[in-house]
C-alpha cells in the first residue's frame, strides 16, 4: 500500500475526494443536529455514537 499523502497523488481526483468526504462528514453532523440523531463517529480508533446533543454543544448549527 502506498503511504504517501493523498495530497501528494498524481491523480487530481484523490485530494478532491477528501474535501468531499469532509463536506459529507459535516452535512451528517448538520442533519443529526437538524433531526435530533445521533452520528457514529471514530475517536482515537474506536467507534463512538454522539448524540446531537453534544453536536449543538461542539458548535454544530
Amino acid at each position: 500500500m502506498n503511504q504517501k499523502p493523498i495530497s501528494e497523488a498524481r491523480d487530481p481526483d484523490l485530494p478532491a475526494s477528501m474535501i468531499a468526504m469532509r463536506r459529507a462528514a459535516q452535512m451528517a453532523r448538520e442533519q443529526a443536529v437538524r433531526t435530533g440523531t445521533a452520528i457514529i463517529v471514530v475517536r482515537d480508533q474506536k467507534l463512538v455514537r454522539v448524540e446531537a446533543d453534544q453536536l449543538r454543544k461542539e458548535g454544530v448549527r
